[in-house]
């Protein structure tokens, strides 16, 4: 690994952690607080839904870069794979998940609470919903792989 590749590498173990955080906040503290204390589920539904598309966004841009510069920094294909996993999940979620999301919103009019439990649009929103959820946690589990290879490429080329 090259001198220059060592801040590359830095910056995104550094950047990696900090997506990591931000959606283990998101999902473990922010979405379940939402619906504990919103009136609504619906309103709890759209403040999630207002942070979810920036970590999808940055996670879709955070994976291509890492991905993009895995030669570079030296992580091999297993690192360069799973920052695409990463990245491939996100853009997934933000952008064939959510728009189906919000067109079954826009299609029930109100709240998805008050559909029959035998409605097609709340089972496919429960579907959605259900896909959106894996695909944030192959996510994290892909930025974390990604995390932990960078970090070890890091070591091992810093020791050496």
């Amino acid at each position: 690994m090259s001198a220059r590749a060592i801040p590359l590498s830095i910056a995104g173990i550094s950047l990696l952690a900090a997506w990591l955080g931000a959606s283990l906040l998101v999902a473990a503290v922010v979405a379940p607080a939402a619906f504990a204390v919103l009136p609504t589920r619906t309103l709890a539904g759209a403040l999630v839904g207002r942070v979810l598309p920036v970590l999808f966004w940055s996670g879709i841009a955070l994976g291509v870069v890492i991905a993009l510069l895995g030669n570079r920094v030296a992580v091999g294909r297993f690192g360069i794979g799973a920052a695409a996993l990463f990245a491939s999940a996100c853009a997934i979620a933000q952008l064939g998940i959510s728009p189906r999301i919000e067109a079954l919103r826009v299609s029930i009019g109100g709240p998805v609470d008050a559909l029959d439990a035998s409605d097609p649009r709340r089972a496919a929103f429960g579907r959605m919903h259900g896909l959106s959820v894996l695909l944030m946690g192959i996510g994290m589990i892909a930025a974390f792989a990604a995390l932990v290879i960078l970090a070890r490429h890091l070591s091992s080329r810093s020791t050496a």
